[in-house]
């Protein structure tokens, strides 16, 4: 809830900061975005893709995303890593004994059939309304159904289901990417600044509590469903093995993702790629804060301007 209320602020604020003070600053917001998901990219490969197939399949997903857009090819990417880890790759290890769970079977189906009306309707009832708040709820809910690895994966599947639709730009979607990372808390409190921002005059605090809801709940509801069945899927080896296939591929989405649009847009010198390395290594070599890195981002990036 903090981050959710000073990403709402930012978002009221944004459109009110000008010149070129403000412009260098935003401009190292989204060089801080550069920094921070390639280091999420480092760090999700040497986990999620330990072994050649996992390095394969999500290499293979990078390629297919940067040649074909669109949400549709990162959900085939991901079903994909599924089918072929449950036949391919079962000879995975289980995962350590887990106690009963405290739902009821009855209670995780009811979860389960309300994920799934609502991943079928509300996208259903957005495209029946373009640009409503009804389509607001079926982007978000959709993003947070489909976000495996972390929350940096909803970084290209909310940004190929706004920018290109006109919702909004690249630049004022990178600089609310940027702040969300200098203030503690869950990223996908950023919702909250896009909900804000996309919202027609008089409705903003309304579409951003929708955004923010809408993209929390569908994590809800699969967690309650996965409940009473936890025990079996890690014991499974054709579930545990799509599972990790499936975040395997996940690393290829960010992967593309760091490179289109982040890198695309923020980077556009060499002074640019300087400044996006040093947060690079500050984050992954020296563990500093994201806080740290906002903050050596933006003055290097104010700097740079200065002196062009």
């Amino acid at each position: 809830m903090p981050l959710a209320i000073v990403m709402f602020g930012f978002a009221l604020l944004a459109p009110h900061l000008e010149g070129p003070a403000t412009n260098a600053v935003l401009h190292g917001l989204k060089l801080v975005a550069v920094a921070v998901v390639a280091q999420a990219v480092w760090s999700m490969a040497r986990n999620l893709c330990p072994d050649r197939p996992r390095a394969a399949l999500a290499l293979l997903a990078a390629a297919l995303l940067l040649v074909v857009s669109g949400s549709f090819v990162q959900i085939a990417a991901l079903l994909s890593g599924a089918i072929g880890g449950a036949l391919l790759c079962r000879n995975l290890r289980a995962a350590p004994g887990l106690p009963a769970m405290p739902v009821s079977v009855r209670t995780g189906g009811m979860a389960l059939a309300l994920f799934f009306i609502l991943l079928v309707t509300l996208p259903l009832a957005g495209a029946a309304a373009p640009h409503s708040l009804l389509a607001l709820a079926g982007i978000f809910y959709k993003a947070g159904a489909l976000v495996f690895g972390g929350g940096h994966v909803v970084l290209p599947l909310l940004r190929d289901a706004l920018v290109p639709q006109d919702w909004l730009s690249d630049n004022a979607f990178l600089s609310g990417y940027g702040v969300a990372q200098a203030i503690p808390g869950p990223l996908f409190t950023f919702s909250a600044y896009l909900g804000a921002v996309v919202a027609p005059a008089g409705a903003a605090l309304l579409w951003s509590a929708v955004a923010l809801i809408f993209i929390f709940l569908p994590g809800v509801l699969i967690a309650l469903a996965g409940l009473p069945v936890w025990l079996w899927l890690s014991h499974h080896p054709a579930a545990r093995a799509a599972l990790a296939e499936i975040n395997a591929a996940v690393v290829g989405v960010l992967g593309a993702a760091l490179y289109d649009p982040i890198w695309l847009s923020a980077v556009g010198n060499g002074r640019d790629v300087a400044i996006a390395l040093t947060g690079f290594l500050l984050l992954e070599r020296w563990r500093l804060l994201p806080l740290a890195i906002v903050v050596f981002c933006v003055v290097a990036a104010s700097i740079s301007a200065s002196i062009r």
